[in-house]
């Protein structure tokens, strides 16, 4: 989860990065207010790359002008976002411009440092022109003397520069981030240093355990997923489509390898979820059976689910509570099957139907109580049906789809 540039800042200027003096616009007339001195910068505060490019980036020398430009700014999509925040931002002369990054390397398992003398680059491939520093042992500030002394800067400047990247990996270790940029970093013609813009990549693992990132995460979520059940996905914990099978999994390979499986055997696969780790809105700590509970709610109010494969391997934490879940979930009220996202593509609140058929198949000795428990509720018919090998629950799941006889 990317920050937006405004959001940067304030965290660069928590920390002792230094920043410009800027101000956050939320309608053009809030110019009328304005506390910075002319000329002022206005910049559109959208995820998209190429803002300046795309006319998102506007110097202005009066409040009129300023206005008017923001008008603009606000009304302009930029690879299809518009922006609901500007920033203004006092204009700045920079003699020398830098690019600086502190990325997680997920090839070494370390924190790597990284620099240009030349901005506006894209460090995955920047080649030969980027430095970098590995951060091997716990970090200290030889790390961050040995990027600038690499980059060729000497005395007063090496030391500005030092200090500005011990500040970005302090910020990129406090908040657990993926990626934390400043491009550029400017120089002045005095030797002062400032972040001109920043990127900071958010650790989406990491979002419950940071109780002010979460309102952030929320925002994003809401603002670029056009359901609520795309919310909760995302790269390696969910995979949306549009089939008529829902799958659950506790793990990226068992998602993954089910899907496949399915798809092979002439199935089409729903909404796939990874159980193992917490979804993009969470904001609070959540256990296993908890987001087993909440994804087979979110299926369940998918009408066009028909049936919910769950393949869980190996172990999980709570498995004798996993039972308990899926009981409950058989139990609940069939004409009141109701999403904690809202979405239920129809009613708002409730619509008429039956659940899905529940295939449930454990792999593992640590599901011998769950499997055993779950024997005794097959009193709810051919709801629950419980396989033991992973091939026979897709091929019964592949059936029960296509089946005419029971629709929901």
């Amino acid at each position: 989860m990317d920050l937006l540039e405004y959001q940067v800042k304030e965290w660069f200027g928590e920390i002792g990065i230094p920043v410009l003096p800027s101000q956050r616009i939320d309608h053009p007339t809030d110019l009328k207010r304005l506390k910075i001195r002319y000329p002022v910068v206005l910049k559109s505060q959208v995820h998209a790359a190429e803002r300046a490019k795309a006319g998102g980036v506007r110097i202005v020398e009066t409040t009129i002008d300023a206005i008017a430009a923001a008008q603009t700014i606000f009304n302009l999509p930029i690879w299809g976002e518009l922006p609901e925040v500007l920033l203004a931002e006092s204009k700045y002369d920079a003699r020398q411009e830098l690019y600086l990054a502190v990325v997680l390397d997920t090839a070494v398992c370390r924190p790597v440092l990284l620099g240009c003398k030349e901005a506006d680059i894209d460090w995955e491939s920047a080649g030969e022109k980027m430095e970098y520093v590995v951060v091997e042992q716990e970090f200290s500030p030889f790390y961050a003397r040995r990027l600038a002394l690499k980059l060729g800067l000497e005395g007063t400047l090496m030391q500005s520069i030092s200090h500005v990247i011990e500040k970005m990996y302090q910020l990129f270790i406090q908040k657990d981030l993926d990626l934390v940029e400043i491009n550029p970093l400017a120089v002045n013609a005095s030797g002062q240093v400032m972040a001109l813009n920043g990127k900071v990549r958010v650790n989406e693992r990491a979002i419950g355990r940071h109780p002010d990132i979460a309102p952030m995460a929320a925002k994003v979520v809401k603002t670029h997923h056009h359901n609520e059940t795309n919310g909760h996905l995302s790269k390696w914990d969910g995979i949306e489509m549009h089939g008529k099978i829902g799958i659950l999994g506790n793990g990226t390979g068992s998602v993954l390898a089910t899907l496949d499986l399915v798809v092979n055997a002439g199935g089409k696969p729903g909404v796939c979820l990874n159980l193992r780790h917490a979804f993009v809105t969470d904001t609070t700590e959540t256990t296993f059976c908890d987001r087993l509970d909440t994804s087979l709610k979110i299926l369940a109010a998918d009408k066009s689910i028909q049936v919910i494969l769950v393949n869980l391997l190996g172990s999980i934490p709570q498995s004798e509570v996993f039972a308990e879940v899926i009981s409950k979930f058989l139990q609940q009220d069939k004409s009141e099957v109701k999403s904690p996202t809202g979405r239920t593509n129809g009613s708002k609140h409730r619509r008429e139907s039956n659940l899905p058929r529940l295939v449930v198949r454990l792999g593992g000795s640590d599901f011998n109580a769950a499997r055993k428990y779950l024997a005794t509720l097959k009193t709810q018919g051919d709801i629950l049906i419980l396989v033991e090998n992973l091939d026979e629950a897709v091929a019964e799941s592949v059936r029960l789809a296509k089946s005419t006889s029971y629709k929901r």
